[in-house]
């Protein structure tokens, strides 16, 4: 498992009807979108937008490319907000099966590839104090190439 302080707040997901309509919002505050993706799998757009300091992590919008996906439904059900908290470890591998281990209810048991080419899975809500978690970790740049 991760030691303390190996662990960081990765991203904030936040579930919109329109990527070009929120976007605005964020570039008036003098903040730009690095990189927009589909990732057709989870049926969704992304939009990264790194705060000023990488260390203070991003904000991801996520617009769905279908009524009937996670994001879609998430729409329908509770409108536009905070969809997820992403979590980033450095050992994927052995926090998903420390979390299994301990029971924790988990959306999907195995590691998944998503925007960018970050290794994710999530833990459900109600295991994680009502809150969608998603932990991260990014491709080691060997493996990125």
């Amino acid at each position: 498992m991760n030691e303390p302080g190996q662990i960081k707040i990765d991203h904030l997901g936040i579930a919109v009807a329109s990527l070009d309509a929120a976007r605005r919002l964020y570039e008036s505050l003098g903040l730009a979108v690095a990189h927009t993706e589909t990732v057709e799998h989870e049926q969704v757009k992304v939009a990264m937008i790194p705060m000023s300091s990488s260390d203070t992590g991003r904000i991801e919008l996520l617009e769905p490319t279908s009524e009937d996906s996670p994001v879609g439904r998430f729409l329908k059900k509770r409108g536009e907000g905070l969809h997820h908290v992403a979590l980033q470890v450095e050992d994927i591998a052995s926090t998903l099966a420390t979390l299994k281990a301990q029971g924790a209810r988990l959306v999907n048991e195995q590691i998944q590839v998503g925007a960018g080419g970050h290794l994710y899975f999530f833990v459900h809500p109600s295991s994680a104090g009502g809150v969608l978690l998603e932990i991260c970790q990014d491709v080691p740049a060997a493996e990125a190439k």
